[in-house]
């Protein structure tokens, strides 16, 4: 047998294990990476998480992500030169933020990357006969294994398409099994470029368990911010937004787009909200003269409002607690918002044990720990939500 493939066996047997997830999303701000170390699978796994930090990408760097996410054209030589780059450049990451935690890599069982989103194009977005749901990812696997010398899943939402799913949201799992309660009804609310939430009864009963994408989180202040303010990438503590006021007609205009009736669970992306999209509204509510301010007040307003609307859609009068993670929890005006349109203060993971700043990275590496050592865990039956493991496997050199 080749002697990776007993160390995976022997990985998979083992009483617990040491992942390394790794998460970068459409911010494209840097990579997280959080140490992860696993006992059991399932609704039996349990996760204490040994080391976090977010490794900042450099400008340049940035800027060639750009260059090629989110768009319908680009040149197809960058898209496979960064492929390889991608993940050279987060084997390197990763190799340094072991060195800095003084944590060896012989001691690293495995590592999960989730890669870099480049596209994500379900059929619900790209409305083409006869093209299937779709997603792609860029960072490969194989280099991540060779240069680290950690066996490496990667490549995980390729598995939920090919099951029938849109490749997004997958939290659903990692939540499901990890923050689910016997007794309170819990909204699991990430707000990253692209807000999502899983919705978990109290019970556990997966049939009653969903996961869906509500729309723009950060994405599209971000944006403007970034196009508006050198120098700045977000609008920080929400100064900007703040000293503004919302345009109602514009609000209006930016909440009026189809995808906001769509049932859920529904997928998108930067592919739709980015800036063209906030110029359409503007252009059709005649405020393209529309202070930045004001604009940036107009966008943190609409981003508020269709979250909460998703959530009272989605869970109706019954009570239920919220728990915040993801860049969007440190906008404070934001999370007012939220709260406000709730009737109630949100909470954030902390208060369940996950860092909601890690939180995306050690859902990735839950997602290694059950395809390696799970894989037997009933996910319901509902439309969406494949019960399927996801993760290919790249074996050192």
């Amino acid at each position: 047998m080749n002697v990776h493939l007993s160390d995976l066996a022997r990985i998979a047997a083992a009483p617990s294990r040491i992942i390394a997830g790794l998460m970068s999303g459409t911010s494209l701000d840097g990579l997280d990476i959080a140490l992860c170390e696993f006992t059991g699978s399932g609704l039996e796994t349990k996760v204490k998480v040994l080391h976090f930090i977010t490794m900042p990408y450099s400008q340049q760097f940035k800027e060639e992500l750009k260059a090629i996410s989110f768009k319908t054209q680009v040149e197809l030589q960058k898209v496979t030169l960064l492929n390889a780059v991608i993940g050279s450049y987060s084997a390197q990451l990763v190799l340094e933020a072991l060195k800095e935690w003084g944590y060896p890599a012989a001691s690293v069982d495995l590592i999960a990357s989730h890669g870099q989103t480049i596209f994500h194009a379900p059929v619900s977005l790209h409305q083409l006969d006869s093209y299937p749901n779709a997603t792609l990812q860029i960072g490969d696997g194989d280099h991540i294994a060779v240069q680290t010398g950690i066996i490496t899943l990667s490549d995980f939402r390729q598995k939920h398409v090919a099951a029938g799913g849109e490749g997004a949201p997958l939290a659903v799992y990692g939540d499901y099994l990890l923050l689910s309660s016997p007794v309170e009804n819990r909204i699991l609310l990430n707000i990253g470029g692209i807000s999502n939430f899983t919705y978990l009864p109290g019970g556990r009963n997966p049939d009653l368990v969903f996961s869906t994408d509500i729309g723009p989180g950060n994405t599209l202040m971000d944006q403007f911010v970034q196009l508006n303010y050198p120098g700045k990438y977000y609008d920080q503590d929400a100064a900007i937004a703040k000293a503004g006021t919302p345009n109602p007609e514009l609000v209006k205009a930016l909440l009026a787009h189809p995808f906001f009736e769509q049932p859920f669970p529904r997928t998108t992306g930067p592919e739709l909200f980015n800036l063209s999209y906030l110029e359409n509204a503007k252009e059709a509510t005649g405020q393209l003269m529309l202070s930045k301010e004001d604009t940036l007040a107009s966008l943190c307003e609409f981003t508020a409002i269709s979250i909460v609307t998703a959530i009272k859609q989605a869970i109706g009068a019954q009570p239920f607690k919220v728990y915040l993670s993801g860049g969007g929890m440190h906008n404070p005006l934001l999370v007012q918002q939220i709260s406000e349109g709730l009737g109630f203060s949100v909470n954030d993971t902390a208060d369940l044990g996950i860092d909601p700043d890690a939180k995306e990275a050690v859902l990735f590496a839950l997602l290694a720990n059950e395809c390696v050592a799970g894989g037997q865990t009933d996910f319901g039956h509902r439309r969406g939500i494949p019960g399927v493991t996801m993760g290919k496997i790249s074996l050192p050199a």
